[in-house]
């Protein structure tokens, strides 16, 4: 049975992640107050993050700067884009 946390970004009721997705007291506190479905809209933030400003998650200062964009996604709701950075839009392409 999954159970249910008041997501603090989302604002509602929903599944609540499995396991603490990162170590510590912050890893907790996402545990304890975010979804999954939040969750993975972080990991696709990070993702970008992470190729945009060519970042290596084994050096410490990478983690850090990803430690803390993650608490302000999170829980703050702010949202960091690299300067210039244009989010892609799909579209279906008409039928031949």
């Amino acid at each position: 049975m999954s159970r249910t946390v008041h997501c603090a970004l989302l604002k509602t009721e929903a599944e609540g992640l499995d396991f603490a997705p990162w170590p510590g007291a912050l890893g907790q506190r996402i545990y304890e107050q975010i979804s999954k479905q939040a969750w993975q809209r972080w990991v696709a933030h990070q993702t970008m993050l992470i190729n945009e400003y060519r970042l290596n998650p084994l050096e410490a200062k990478d983690r850090e700067y990803l430690a803390d964009q993650m608490e302000r996604f999170l829980f703050l709701g702010e949202v960091t884009h690299p300067p210039g950075y244009v989010q892609a839009h799909l579209t279906p392409t008409d039928p031949a």
